[in-house]
């Protein structure tokens, strides 16, 4: 099925659906809740992209000395700080006499995106910038964003970066070509309470269907009086909620491909099930991420889904009593990535100097200053094997899902379908109006109309 991404006769459209879906989604800096619009895995590997022409390329020891000016946003001052001391290490020591001049600018609830797009294209003299999947076709369909496949290709440090990564790049562009620079991401994994799986008897899950048993076996009555004290997890079936239930769907061997598979239905008729079942709060329904992290930090559930920014307040109220793992794998596999990259402008004059810069955040120092700072998941392979991440629990999980994490295809249908056609039809499903196939079947044509 073609998908069709934001097209310049749309560009009224993607502005509004940037900030829509931008609203809370500035999370790259450390932000604690993400609901990007973000799509599934391609079976196309990122290393079978086509090789480009390298044809006017700089080589790396030719470049000129040079200014670069990057614009960025950071959720707080101590990020922002932190931004400023890597842009300063990078000065001082790249070698190549370029020099890295910042420019901050609010994420505003998503207007950076906008306001940025608004200056490239009144001729704006900045030359890189971090960036959003969601905005990367508006960019690229006004040909404002460099071609990145001929420097990545180049790169000594290419292999750093998982294929998946990649293949998420690509996709978010035209499939044929990577415009962003991977930088750091947000893995959704299982937050679970280690005393309630041994009140149960259960181990942590080890395939989907485990995962199924272990929701059930969690929901307890722990005093007797004939009422649920616990419940197995604690569902999102408002706005946001279709990140953790597309893992739902991959479990049975779905995809967001088609909706409408056998597959597909059967993680949906799961979902629903846990639901009707009672082995997830009953206001499942209506509850958001600020209801879902309530109920599992009041012990209201056993499990629920989120990423790394929300561990540290998990950890503060439950100490030892918490972990975290990947979601398991059925006849598929699949979790949500929020993420954060950076762009080269094709009006960017030294585009070999721009890539030293960014590739330094990606891969270099910089990558380890900036995610040890800010507690996001780097998509650097050897940052990621430091003690540092590793013998973090919540880390490791987010670094082990990597591989399988995807996003929900960035469409000019997709802001409207998160906002008001998913989680209203989710609810349909939950409460018995519809049926699992016609639940499907309206997602479907919601979001390939």
């Amino acid at each position: 099925m073609k998908k069709r991404l934001f097209g310049k006769e749309t560009m009224a459209v993607a502005i509004a659906a940037l900030m829509a879906a931008g609203v809370m989604a500035g999370c790259s800096s450390g932000g604690k809740e993400t609901t990007e619009a973000t799509t599934e895995k391609e079976t196309t590997a990122a290393t079978s992209v086509a090789s480009e022409s390298k044809e006017g390329q700089v080589p790396a020891d030719e470049i000129e000395p040079c200014e670069i000016k990057f614009r960025y946003w950071a959720d707080n001052t101590d990020y922002s700080a932190l931004m400023q001391d890597i842009i300063k290490k990078f000065n001082a020591e790249n070698g190549k006499g370029i020099t890295v001049i910042g420019e901050e600018s609010p994420w505003d609830g998503g207007a950076y995106s906008e306001n940025l797009f608004n200056a490239k294209m009144g001729g704006g003299d900045v030359d890189c910038a971090t960036s959003k999947l969601t905005s990367t076709p508006l960019f690229v369909n006004n040909d404002l964003l460099a071609d990145l496949t001929p420097m990545i290709n180049a790169w000594d440090k290419k292999s750093e970066i998982d294929d998946n990564i990649y293949n998420i790049m690509v996709e978010a562009g035209d499939m044929q070509r990577i415009y962003v620079m991977p930088w750091n991401i947000q893995v959704l994994y299982v937050y679970y309470r280690p005393s309630i799986f041994k009140k149960a008897g259960i181990e942590v899950p080890k395939t989907y269907e485990e995962f199924l048993q272990a929701i059930e076996k969690c929901t307890m009555d722990t005093n007797g009086d004939g009422k649920t004290d616990t419940y197995g997890f604690a569902m999102r079936g408002a706005k946001g909620g279709q990140e953790p239930w597309g893992s739902f769907v991959y479990g049975r061997g779905g995809s967001f491909e088609d909706l409408t598979t056998p597959e597909a239905v059967q993680g949906m008729q799961d979902f629903i099930d846990i639901y009707q079942k009672g082995y997830v709060p009953p206001t499942a329904t209506s509850d958001g991420f600020s209801e879902i992290i309530a109920n599992f930090q009041s012990g209201l559930a056993a499990m629920t889904i989120h990423h790394t920014g929300s561990s540290k307040d998990m950890e503060k109220v439950f100490g030892d009593d918490v972990s975290a793992f990947p979601f398991p794998a059925g006849k598929g596999q699949w979790t949500s990535m929020g993420d954060t990259e950076t762009v080269i402008f094709e009006s960017c004059k030294n585009k070999q100097a721009a890539f030293e810069w960014v590739s330094y955040l990606a891969a270099g120092e910089g990558q380890k200053m900036w995610c040890e700072g800010t507690g996001n998941v780097p998509v650097s392979k050897s940052v990621q094997e430091t003690d540092f991440f590793q013998n973090n629990r919540f880390m490791k999980a987010s670094i082990d899902g990597q591989k399988y994490a995807g996003i929900v295809p960035i469409l000019d249908t997709t802001t409207e379908w998160i906002s008001n056609l998913w989680p209203n039809t989710v609810s349909q499903a939950l409460t018995g109006s519809i049926s699992a196939k016609q639940c499907m079947q309206t997602l479907q044509d919601g979001l390939y109309q």
